[in-house]
């Protein structure tokens, strides 16, 4: 059986994450981009990340330009404006596809653990948000309309 634990990822500064070491952590994992009319939310994303993150919480944003083009900048770019503008703290990965054939495996995973509105498995926009609980499964997807308080008593029920 596949868990978060399978998969490797990239950091905003190029080094390899192996995500077997958030095994035992909850996660939001959470595609991100600066210039969309939900960028709003990682306030959000920071606030929960603080509030849960002592219990073994973790958010992991991953840029994603495939929306309306709406994460044109670098990784340092897109750090600067996520720290400056939201204060983030929470780990930002490296810029990446969550559709179509360069998508990272890592989505193509999740989009098949949890299903979209009306059994659909592409993310539709930036700010689409995967539940993981401490053994690296697939708990829910949220919309992006759906905002990160809201999230919060299911990440309390995985805590």
């Amino acid at each position: 059986m596949t868990t978060i634990a399978d998969f490797t990822v990239t950091t905003n500064r190029g080094e390899q994450l192996d995500l077997k070491d958030k095994l035992g952590k909850v996660l939001l994992v959470v595609n991100t981009a600066s210039k969309c009319g939900f960028t709003p939310q990682y306030d959000g994303l920071e606030k929960i990340f603080q509030q849960y993150r002592d219990r073994g919480f973790e958010v992991l944003g991953f840029p994603c330009n495939q929306f309306g083009a709406q994460e044109p900048g670098n990784a340092d770019e897109i750090q600067e404006f996520c720290k400056i503008n939201f204060g983030v703290t929470f780990p930002l990965m490296q810029k990446i596809d969550v559709n179509g054939p360069d998508a990272s495996p890592l989505y193509d995973w999740m989009k098949g653990e949890a299903k979209g509105l009306m059994g659909s498995s592409s993310v539709k926009w930036n700010f689409t948000k995967f539940l993981i609980d401490r053994d690296g499964k697939v708990v829910r997807r949220y919309a992006p309309t759906d905002k990160p308080e809201r999230i919060a008593k299911d990440i309390e029920k995985l805590l």
